[in-house]
């Protein structure tokens, strides 16, 4: 099964389904400058599938691909982030450096 992300940009987030159904949401605020990425959910019955990582990669691959940088205040993203630090020249501003 594979987790298809799309911009739901009307609602400012992104959603993550698999087997064609809805497992999880990345809300963002998107301003002038900027996307701010500030909660992340994943379905129980969908954890431990990667969703999480689907979703925080779309949306870092999304912004890299149109030249925007991200302020991350979501947890799970920065925890993400620590894991996967070829992402960071994307980040405006986050807490990944402090913790």
């Amino acid at each position: 099964m594979e987790v298809v992300v799309v911009d739901q940009t009307e609602r400012h987030r992104y959603l993550a389904t698999l087997d064609g159904r809805e497992a999880g949401f990345l809300e963002y605020i998107q301003s002038k400058g900027p996307r701010a990425l500030v909660h992340t959910e994943v379905d129980l019955r969908f954890e431990g599938q990667g969703v999480g990582g689907a979703l925080a990669r779309y949306a870092l691959d999304e912004a890299r691909a149109n030249d925007v940088k991200v302020v991350v205040t979501c947890p799970f993203v920065i925890d993400w982030l620590r894991r996967n630090r070829d992402y960071l020249d994307v980040v405006y501003q986050s807490t990944t450096e402090s913790r």
